[in-house]
């Protein structure tokens, strides 16, 4: 099976989370290779994953330089919601701020590598958490766009982390965290004119990940150093598949590589 590489998309049910990765026509159900032998190997091909176009090297996750230069999924608002500018009826592409922007966010408690503070669109419930790594989440703050989800994360990241330990995460070296607590003692660093977004909905989100076995240690590969990489297939988490007794690979992360992979 060969195509270019996206994110996995997730299904997730009270049991499990099922992946499915697509690669050219063909989509692959993932959790059901666990177990066996997988080799991923990349000619050198990468497509922009906007304009298709063969470049030498990605930006970010997949694009070309002029398109991540313009793309609206690559403004600054992306990684730091509070400068959105989609409410204002602004943005790179107005158009797409407002399918994507001005429309319901959470600001949210996550327990991935600690307990973090994010922002998400409500429709990627549970689907970011998942794809974060996250044990578990609660909503915090429910807001009309971006830009308010953003002013609120900002206020609260005085006294929460905004980032996973990537590695922490993938050895589960996660230690229990009540997020009902957390969010009860949030709702009072609130500033005042934010208060009104707290959100009542204290649903507890709890994930279990197709994982055989977390390894001790992590060894990250990437497709241009790791050519071919090879081993037993042990699961998944994030966005990340375990290979052998200590590798992984971020899949998102090599968006647009164009790659050929083998079960047996």
């Amino acid at each position: 099976m060969e195509g270019n590489l996206r994110k996995m998309k997730v299904s997730c049910n009270t049991n499990s989370i099922d992946y499915s990765l697509k690669l050219g026509d063909t989509s692959i159900l993932m959790n059901e290779q666990i177990g066996k032998n997988i080799k991923i190997s990349f000619d050198g091909k990468i497509n922009c994953v906007v304009c298709g176009r063969l470049i030498k090297k990605v930006v970010g996750q997949g694009f070309c330089y002029p398109c991540f230069t313009k793309s609206a999924e690559n403004s600054d608002c992306i990684i730091r919601p509070e400068l959105c500018r989609g409410h204002l009826g602004e943005g790179r592409d107005p158009l797409w701020e407002k399918e994507n922007h001005v429309q319901p966010h959470v600001v949210y408690l996550a327990n991935s590598s600690g307990l973090k503070v994010g922002v998400t669109r409500s429709s990627q419930i549970p689907t970011r958490w998942i794809d974060q790594g996250a044990s578990s989440a609660i909503i915090l703050a429910e807001t009309e766009n971006r830009y308010l989800a953003g002013t609120i994360e900002v206020a609260l990241k005085e006294h929460f982390a905004d980032k996973t330990d990537w590695r922490k995460m993938l050895k589960n070296e996660t230690l229990f965290i009540d997020l009902v607590k957390e969010k009860e003692e949030a709702e009072f660093l609130l500033p005042i004119h934010l208060s009104g977004y707290f959100s009542n909905n204290n649903t507890l989100y709890n994930f279990n990940f197709p994982v055989l076995k977390y390894p001790a240690k992590i060894t990250s590969f990437g497709l241009e150093k790791n050519p071919v990489i090879e081993g037993v297939f042990n699961g998944i988490k994030g966005q990340y598949l375990y290979i052998g007794d200590s590798g992984v690979i971020n899949i998102r992360n090599h968006s647009g590589y164009f790659v050929n992979i083998e079960f047996n």
